[in-house]
């Protein structure tokens, strides 16, 4: 039976069950010894990470610059050129806030900033890899909004443009850098310019056969058909929320909204075949107060969810890998909320901050199967797990980290195969969520609902979107005053 065929297979069961999700993974049996990285290596302001097609050469976004690394001897990973003040010799330069890269082909896209930056430049740097080691720098093409996060295929630019406003997916030539085609949520349905932006932001695009699947916080997963980018189309949506209910939230409920779960759709990617979706969802625990004077913890870290696509009109969600428990789930705490990923044939590769990185059978989605587990949460917080490709009989996965307090960012190899970490450390002086209260919810939004009661923090501005980065300066100026700034600049 194919993937397509199971894939229906079990969408049928788990319709007649009336529910499909499940708590957790079961472990495998582990690979002989110890399961630990092959190799590391360190890059300053690392954040995304991509693989070139034949898996022996990893791009990193390094927040001043880029760097690109060879892996083909993952245990003696070299880097192999670096690019750093990016445009430094520009009146507005340098470039920089550049958290995400993407490839397609030969053709490396740079974008940012990932959150506003008062006078910089914003937009996509298109970068010609064919060499890796002489990376040659071809076009800059600005935009008027920051691009936290990008997707590249075809000769296309998928870029999500949080502009304060309506949020659109934009979609660019990377050669010649005009405009196809732009979509948003509120032209879909209007009643979503009522809902804040910033529970709505456009965090992340995966596009396959032209087809984007766009995450969209509290308003969920969208599969939007670009394959005429001036006349999308929108297929079917993941969770998408009501409008109605979010725009009726009070200011502390939407800031608790947008922390906690459910909601805060993050990363999405598909499987080889496209039929199976992963939602990564990143969230947290907020304190609110209780009627007696005390507080509790509402909310917590999240996983990464699994759907059936097949049908994109019918989403199927199939099972849900959880996210490991840490001491401290709040913003200030240890984050073990699920990041970015990667599907490989039938695996799953995750990362989860300093929750380490994980591997799973995901033969059958609505039962993965966890392979492995690595973490090191006092030197690495992991942002993406990827696969690269197959090395001796097992293979190689690679993953980048952003560093912990004196620890340095860095990218690192692991062996492609299942196995226990040696000693592996907890998470704090108690690997525990037990302190946890999921208040019972009065409010329903989407899958779930906001908790009842109100939290402690005060309400932000429209910019103040989690997962974008926390201790941006220029949040507090809001995003329409730094576009403003821009244009009155260009001006």
């Amino acid at each position: 039976m194919d993937r397509r065929q199971f894939l229906r297979t079990v969408s049928a069961s788990a319709l007649a069950a009336s529910t499909a999700v499940v708590v957790g993974s079961p472990l495998a049996t582990a690979h002989p010894g110890p399961f630990e990285p092959l190799g590391r290596i360190e890059i300053d302001g690392a954040k995304e990470a991509v693989v070139s097609a034949d898996g022996e050469t990893v791009f990193v976004a390094a927040t001043d610059g880029y760097a690109v690394v060879d892996v083909s001897a993952p245990d003696r990973p070299e880097l192999l050129a670096e690019r750093r003040d990016l445009r430094s010799d520009r009146e507005d330069g340098p470039f920089r806030g550049l958290y995400d890269v993407k490839l397609d082909g030969d053709t490396l896209l740079v974008v940012g900033p990932a959150n506003p930056i008062p006078g910089a430049p914003a937009g996509v740097l298109v970068v010609d890899v064919s060499d890796p080691a002489t990376p040659e720098e071809i076009a800059f093409h600005e935009t008027g909004f920051p691009i936290h996060n990008c997707f590249a295929a075809d000769g296309r630019a998928y870029l999500t443009a949080n502009d304060g406003d309506r949020n659109p997916l934009v979609v660019l030539d990377v050669d010649s850098g005009d405009e196809l085609g732009r979509w948003s949520v509120v032209s879909t349905d209007d009643r979503w310019a009522d809902v804040p932006p910033s529970m709505r932001s456009v965090h992340d695009v995966w596009v396959r056969d032209r087809v984007a699947h766009v995450a969209l916080w509290d308003a969920g997963t969208w599969f939007v058909d670009l394959s005429d980018p001036a006349s999308p189309s929108v297929l079917g949506a993941v969770s998408p929320g009501d409008p109605e209910e979010l725009a009726a939230l009070t200011p502390r409920d939407r800031h608790r909204e947008r922390r906690t779960p459910p909601g805060n759709h993050h990363y999405v990617a598909t499987d080889d075949a496209g039929d199976l979706l992963g939602v990564g969802v990143e969230s947290w625990a907020v304190e609110v107060d209780r009627d007696d004077g005390t507080t509790e913890l509402v909310g917590g870290p999240s996983g990464v969810e699994l759907w059936d696509v097949s049908n994109p009109a019918n989403p199927v969600r199939l099972s849900t890998i959880e996210p490991p428990a840490g001491p401290d789930p709040t913003l200030g705490g240890v984050w073990t909320t699920a990041h970015n990923f990667d599907f490989r044939d039938d695996r799953l590769y995750t990362s989860w901050y300093r929750g380490g990185v994980k591997r799973h059978d995901v033969s059958d989605p609505t039962d993965p199967v966890e392979l492995a587990w690595w973490r090191d949460p006092e030197r690495a917080s992991f942002w993406t797990a990827q696969y690269a490709y197959p090395f001796a009989d097992e293979g190689v996965f690679v993953a980048s980290s952003r560093g912990v307090d004196d620890a340095s960012p860095a990218l690192y190899t692991f062996p492609d195969h299942a196995g226990d970490q040696r000693d592996p450390p907890t998470l704090g002086p108690e690997t525990t969520t037990e302190s946890l209260v999921n208040t019972p919810p009065t409010t329903p939004t989407g899958d779930g609902a906001t908790p009842s009661a109100s939290d402690n923090s005060p309400s932000t501005s429209a910019t103040d979107a989690p997962g974008f980065g926390l201790g941006v300066g220029a949040a507090a100026l809001g995003v329409a005053g730094w576009l403003a700034r821009r244009r009155g600049r260009r001006d």
